[in-house]
């Protein structure tokens, strides 16, 4: 079985669901269920795999461990050491993880199961803001009910701890339920479509253009993105409205991003939870750091490496392969590039609210966002 995909899977979550709306309508708080039902699902996907699941067992152990241990060293006092340290820990099981992808390290299968990423993202963050004093406490429920909500288990959206927490212990009136209820039946429908209806009509005009011609390379890298968006973004969907009727509002992963007029509007529309998590914990954090060491001589010489940074790392999150790390890089580039352009040139602040400039910006974006997914893809590397 896998998330959101196939008989038995749907099969299991109309009930689910069915059981959820009548605890919701009874004005009860759903945290224990979703739990419960959690730990079924999560069961149930990973069970056909036992390591995986030992795996998963032994990965959450070690992060609730490592989460209340620094819950009480922190108590005492913010130690920049000791707080590089646990954000170093809680990436090592997602390091052996994605080691398994380079040829020296073949079989070697350590916490080899799905989710790994996603789920080492909300550890981190909350790492990061218990060092910030934002964090005092996080019980073994509620870390629990995080780290483990099914929905989001497999590839997000990537929600944070405090807004989560706020959801999962929140009784709603039954009329607010029932609304929130609708609009997740809504959000969860239009995943479907998106995902196996226009996905999948994507997906065949794709492999109708996979021979190594140039106009099949351009019609290949056009047809994938349009893929990407349809597959991932209804995978998301239906996440987030499932989130909604568990009684969770999952953030919104995607805000109609193949109408962009830049890169950096892109990124602020596509896969919405992970741009902004890296803007968060890596992009401004490096620009903080690199401003009180006076690491660069400009605030736009600072801006231009963190782009380039913050994207290579999120090219080596996506994978060790060359085309995830070519990936990541060229989008840093293009994201300084972008930054150079509107802070230094004089015709795109004349020119950036006409509309001929808007369509000639997004005429640009739109095809090297395609170029970027045709690297994204590996059939051009």
């Amino acid at each position: 079985m896998s998330f959101f995909s196939g008989e038995f899977f749907f099969t299991m979550l109309i009930p689910v669901l069915v059981i959820a709306l009548i605890i919701g309508l009874c004005e009860k708080t759903l945290k224990w269920y979703d739990i419960a039902v959690s730990v079924l699902f999560i069961t149930l996907v990973l069970i056909d795999t036992p390591a995986a699941l030992i795996y998963f067992v032994i990965y959450f152990l070690i992060e609730l461990a490592l989460v209340k241990i620094y819950e009480q060293i922190r108590k005492k006092g913010r130690v920049l050491w000791i707080y590089r340290l646990f954000v170093f820990l809680t990436i090592v099981p997602l390091a052996l993880c994605k080691l398994n992808e380079l040829d020296a390290f073949k079989g070697l299968g350590w916490f080899q199961f799905i989710g790994i990423s996603y789920l080492t993202f909300r550890v981190v963050q909350i790492i990061i803001e218990m060092y910030d004093g934002v964090i005092e406490h996080i019980s073994v429920s509620d870390f629990t009910a995080f780290l483990i909500f099914f929905p989001t288990f497999s590839c997000g959206p990537i929600d944070r701890s405090r807004r989560f927490e706020g959801d999962i212990q929140k009784a709603y009136k039954r009329s607010e339920y029932l609304e929130l209820f609708g609009k997740g039946l809504e959000k969860f429908f239009v995943g479907i479509v998106y995902k196996f209806v226009l996905a999948d009509l994507a997906y065949k005009v794709m492999m109708q253009v996979v021979e190594p011609t140039v106009l099949n390379e351009i019609a290949y890298a056009y047809t994938y993105g349009i893929y990407m968006f349809f597959d991932f973004a209804g995978y998301s969907l239906m996440a987030v409205g499932c989130g909604y009727m568990l009684g969770v509002k999952v953030p919104d992963n995607f805000n109609k991003p193949f109408i962009s007029k830049d890169m950096k509007d892109f990124w602020a529309r596509w896969h919405i939870s992970l741009s902004e998590w890296f803007r968060d914990f890596i992009f401004t954090r490096f620009i903080i750091s690199s401003t009180k060491k006076k690491r660069f001589k400009t605030r736009l010489t600072t801006a231009s490496v963190g782009f380039i940074i913050n994207m290579f790392v999120m090219g080596v999150w996506h994978g060790l392969s060359l085309c995830y790390i070519v990936y990541g890089l060229y989008h840093g580039i293009l994201l300084a590039l972008t930054e150079i352009y509107q802070k230094k040139s004089k015709f795109y602040r004349r020119n950036k609210k006409k509309k001929w400039y808007y369509v000639l910006s997004w005429t640009v974006t739109i095809n090297l966002v395609m170029f970027g997914f045709l690297i994204f893809s590996g059939h051009l590397i």
